[in-house]
């Protein structure tokens, strides 16, 4: 047995954690009280200073460390910008190497880059944009870089204010699917239990999600829940390495030996999780393992979602899951083995064109084993971004319900447009056919978040005035196009003013105070500038949409958001509020309207075996997405015919070593693959005679996509290419009807070069 993992693939803790300590040499002291000071602005995990509600002890991963830099790095050169020709080759690495945006910037129509500006004239020229468009043609989005709730808030607030309900948040790319589903099931789309119960828990499972990448402190946990008696199971097209074994660098023994974590393994086809829950509930059923009593008490339409699963037939299961019914069965026993069990699961359920009917499946057997609404087990959503599961929760979106509307409107002043809102990828669509004049974008860069880059260049280039809201350069902001486009610079969290509040996984929501330290050029918080150009343009009407201070939007949101009562009490570090206490629905009361939780009608969708060369999962009068275009007027040319080529797959796009679409290393410390490589099962390099770092290429409806092969432990018939280099393969088209969440799968064919 090595000690610290020599010789072994596996993350250098210690060693990455000097590296940053140098990357952030120059700004030390400001980047330590960050630390101590700070809620994370990584995942959702939630940790405050360097401690958490969970554990004693101190608590600190990389992915906090990863990102620390966005917030010790010096101001970028402004004169830089000033033909962007010159930065269209770099990457988004390099681009964010150049530092913090200073100042304001304006690129007019027609100029090869941008120039500084002043404030109130980035302001005014917003402003007669505000003032002159159509709030139907006007569109906001905000992803999740360390936004604060406050800013989300006063986001959407400003674009009801306008008269447009066309705005949305980065947690459309992610979660929408457990949102939609969770919400007509059980009332909230938010975790049921909190961190604490995985620590006492029978056993923990784990289906499309790897915290060990995404949320490493969790693994802090596991080995706890492990030492308390837990069992972990995971369903996974990969096994992933890190599930199977980690390095907890803050526990002495797992530093030194490691942690292994996963004691069953259930493999599953890319997207094979709706078949493969829909027959684990009919193995509860069959088996006698569904909670009578709790089905009988506390929910409603048990009856036709059993009779539905019953009549289900059993090859088909096993066909499209990629499981066997023994499998099926006994994943079945082991919930009804360890009863008290915590289910989690990640974006490898939920972004599918059937993602919503994956998260239905899953809440049935959640519910046939009496999972949510009490101690020690409980259905989790785990987010991977600070900001998402509190930005939907204040309004970040384009549909509320008649009672919300009702209750914004008392508090504001002014009504809430009525007209439909768009989505995410409606907005793209909308936007892409010139149907958008305004587009106001905070953080995030859609040519490396959505499928089809190529549309979402189309969609950037087409509006009279485009604003990009950030704190680093990305190459979203470099596309020219039809009208003016505004670059603003924001403060962090911990740089801005009266400090701001995040919503944990947990459903906690925490103060982040200001961190004193110094500041980039005039960079202001995104929510002062919403309220200020708002103001400037309808000056009328100021004093319904300008804030004097965060903590005045905080006293707004308890008004406005009845869930989040107790929001306008924090101030200080440390200062938090769990809306629904450690166990939601622990009265035995759900959310919905007759207070009991639903069970669904759920067929698997027929699914295509991996040899054959259609569209997985593809729905009646869905459209092919073009192949390979170059511009806005080719979108609706034919797709060329994908043929001979050697064997079709599933394809999954993954993460590597990176923090959404931003890579920060070429080669995963977890898994060792390269960012061109292609994760293929043993199995099928010796049915295909391929060699280990074959070069081949991936062709879809969509795109292509080179790289080298990787043996891999994988579900044979399955590949997975690192994303958003694979994001060629995607269609713009393959969407979640329910909850408009992209699709990031793929059909594909793989050919040897």
């Amino acid at each position: 047995m090595t000690v610290f993992g020599l010789g072994q693939q596996k993350p250098r803790h210690y060693r990455e954690m000097l590296r940053l300590v140098w990357d952030n040499r120059d700004e030390l002291p400001f980047a330590w009280r960050i630390l101590k000071d700070g809620v994370c602005d990584g995942c959702a995990l939630g940790t405050s200073g360097l401690s958490d509600w969970t554990l004693e002890g101190t608590h600190l991963c990389m992915v906090r460390l990863e990102l620390m830099r966005l917030n010790t790095a010096p101001a970028l050169d402004p004169s830089a910008l000033a033909d962007v020709s010159s930065l269209s080759s770099r990457t988004s690495r390099e681009l964010r190497a150049l530092g913090r945006l200073p100042e304001p910037m304006l690129r007019r129509k027609g100029d090869r880059g941008f120039r500084v500006v002043s404030w109130d004239d980035a302001l005014d020229r917003i402003a007669s944009g505000l003032r002159s468009v159509d709030p139907s043609r006007a569109a906001f989005y905000l992803t999740s870089r360390g936004i604060t709730n406050e800013v989300y808030y006063a986001a959407q607030k400003a674009a009801r204010f306008l008269g447009s309900n066309h705005v949305d948040n980065s947690a459309r790319l992610c979660h929408a699917a457990s949102t939609a589903a969770m919400k007509a099931t059980l009332g909230h789309g938010a975790a049921t239990c909190s961190y604490a119960d995985w620590l006492h828990a029978d056993l923990i499972v784990f289906l499309g999600s790897n915290v060990a990448n995404n949320q490493p402190v969790t693994t802090k946990y596991l080995h706890h829940a492990k030492q308390n008696g837990a069992e972990i199971a995971v369903v996974n097209t990969y096994r992933e390495p890190g599930l199977a074994k980690y390095w907890v660098p803050s526990i002495p023994s797992s530093a030194l030996f490691g942690t292994e974590l996963a004691d069953h393994w259930f493999d599953v086809h890319t997207g094979g999780d709706l078949a493969f829950l829909v027959g684990v509930f009919r193995a509860l059923v069959e088996s006698g393992g569904v909670d009578e009593a709790f089905v009988r008490d506390h929910t409603a339409g048990f009856e036709d979602a059993r009779d539905l699963a019953l009549a289900s037939d059993w090859e088909a299961l096993e066909r499209d899951s990629g499981a066997t019914r023994g499998r099926m069965q006994a994943f079945a026993r082991l919930l009804m083995d360890r009863p008290n069990a915590v289910i989690v699961w990640s974006m490898g359920l939920t972004q599918h064109t059937h993602g919503v009917d994956t998260i239905r499946a899953l809440m049935n057997v959640g519910l046939a084993r009496g999972l949510p609404g009490r101690p020690n087990r409980g259905l989790v959503p785990i987010r991977g971004h600070s900001g998402v599961q509190g930005g939907a929760e204040v309004g970040c979106v384009p549909k509320v319900d008649a009672a919300t509307k009702a209750r914004w409107a008392d508090t504001w002043g002014f009504a809430v447009p009525s007209t439909p809102g768009w989505t995410t990828s409606e907005m793209i669509d909308h936007a892409a056919r010139g149907e958008v004049d305004l587009f106001w974008i905070v953080g995030g860069n859609f040519l490396e978040t959505l499928p089809d880059a190529e549309h979402s260049r189309c969609a950037l280039a087409r509006p009279g005035l485009r604003i990009h809201h950030d704190i680093v350069l990305s190459s979203s902001m470099l596309i020219g196009g039809d009208g003016d486009v505004l670059i603003l610079p924001a403060t962090t969290r911990y740089e801005s003013e009266g400090g701001g509040t995040e919503t944990s996984t947990e459903r906690r929501i925490i103060f982040s105070p200001e961190i004193p330290g110094r500041r980039i050029g005039s960079a202001r918080p995104e929510w002062r500038v919403f309220g200020d150009v708002m103001a400037r343009a309808f000056p009328d009407r100021s004093a319904q949409i300008r804030f004097d201070s965060a903590a005045a939007i905080r006293g707004e949101i308890a008004r406005a958001v009845p869930l989040y009562a107790g929001i306008e009490t924090l101030r200080v570090k440390g200062d938090q509020v769990q809306w629904g206490g450690r166990t939601l629905y622990g009265n035995g009361r759900f959310a919905t309207p007759d207070g009991k939780a639903h069970f669904s009608n759920v067929s698997p969708r027929v699914r295509l075996k991996p040899d054959t060369t259609e569209t997985l999962n593809k729905r009646p009068g869905d459209q092919e997405a073009p192949d390979l275009v170059t511009s806005c007027e080719d979108r609706n040319a034919p797709a060329s015919v994908v043929s001979g080529f050697s064997r079709t797959f599933f394809v999954s796009t993954r993460r590597g070593k990176q923090f959404n679409s931003m890579i920060q290393r070429e080669i995963d410390p977890l898994t060792g693959a390269s960012r061109d490589e292609v994760l293929i099962s043993a199995e099928d390099l010796v049915r295909l005679q391929l060699e280990n770092g074959s070069p081949v290429e991936l062709r879809s409806s969509s795109g292509s996509f080179r790289g080298r092969l990787r043996s891999a432990p994988m579900r044979p018939g399955n590949l997975e290419v690192h994303w958003p280099e694979g994001s060629t393969l995607l269609s713009a088209s393959a969407i979640d009807p329910d909850s408009m969440e992209p699709d990031y799968n793929a059909v594909a064919t793989l050919s040897r070069i």
